[in-house]
């Protein structure tokens, strides 16, 4: 039982009071059902049952279901509270609620599925009206000008001995890193941030994502590659942000390298497009793609990186 990761998601007070902030916009005590799916230890089915929820389904299918109904017990709110112990996709007579509230989010956003689990749920549990949290996803990315991780990256090229250790490093860097960034090391220290995916989680269907972003720079700079995080939106004037510049989460930033730095001269562009595919039984691929152009517009370099080029224990 991974008991240490979800101490890190109750450890997070950040998420935990905008998903309460969230929950406590839309519940009617005594009135309003609840389906928490991927519910974990419990934590945001409790707090709607603390909220006044008449009653809260929480969806687990790991062994810390078994966590969730001891702390349910333990808090006095068994009678609001039902687990149920599959995946909300495979119940076969879902329970019409008025709120669905989901934390499964990664550190890049689709990575635990949510677009395809809250399609699925939005269809078959949720009244007409009903609440969907989060609602919404924004993913954002910047170039990273500070070399710290480009550094860490290639130290493949530094051993020594007479060795080509290159075959590995251009393994190394056909991955994406969860990082903690700083502002600092991003282009304009991350003003420059760009939305490259927008999903609505009311209407969207579409687990596959693709975008893209482009900088015209206004001084000679070298990039090494991007960082791209995502902000959820919860509830009206409720969001959760994983920027490096937000109220520090349990998420960090993906880092996506480059196979060489481009410095790119004042006036030329740099730009990069991100595709994803995301499925239960598939996982999460990702790819990205640099482009270099120069001052009159002209692709004067481009490098394609893909996770599936990666290596991944």
């Amino acid at each position: 039982m991974r008991i240490e990761y979800h101490r890190t998601l109750i450890a997070d007070a950040v998420r935990n009071a905008a998903f309460h902030a969230a929950l406590k916009a839309v519940i009617t005590p005594g009135v309003t059902t609840v389906a928490d799916i991927g519910a974990g230890t419990g934590l945001l089915g409790l707090m709607a049952a603390k909220l006044g929820a008449k009653t809260v389904y929480l969806f687990e299918t790991a062994a810390v279901a078994g966590v969730a109904a001891a702390i349910i017990n333990a808090n006095g709110v068994a009678r609001q509270c039902q687990i149920v112990p599959c995946h909300s996709t495979e119940m076969l007579d879902p329970p019409q609620v008025d709120v669905i509230v989901s934390e499964t989010l990664g550190n890049y956003a689709f990575e635990e599925n949510i677009i395809d689990t809250l399609a699925d749920a939005r269809a078959r549990f949720l009244k007409p009206g009903g609440a969907l949290i989060p609602r919404a996803v924004m993913q954002v990315v910047a170039p990273v000008t500070g070399d710290r991780i480009h550094q860490e990256l290639t130290v493949w090229e530094g051993v020594g001995y007479g060795l080509d250790l290159s075959i590995a490093k251009i393994m190394s860097l056909n991955n994406a890193y969860v990082r903690q960034m700083a502002a600092s090391e991003l282009l304009a220290d991350g003003q420059s941030a760009q939305v490259w995916d927008r999903v609505d989680l009311t209407g969207e269907r579409k687990s596959s994502r693709k975008g893209e972003a482009r900088w015209v720079l206004p001084r000679a700079q070298t990039v090494y590659g991007f960082a791209t995080w995502w902000e959820a939106e919860l509830g009206s004037g409720i969001t959760l942000s994983t920027a490096p510049d937000a109220p520090r989460t349990h998420w960090e930033q993906l880092y996506f390298p480059l196979l060489t730095p481009i410095t790119v001269a004042a006036g030329e562009a740099i730009g990069v497009s991100l595709r994803s595919r995301s499925s239960e039984q598939a996982g999460t691929h990702l790819a990205w793609t640099a482009t270099h152009s120069n001052a009159r517009g002209q692709q004067i370099g481009r490098q394609a990186l893909d996770l599936d080029k990666g290596f991944l224990p």
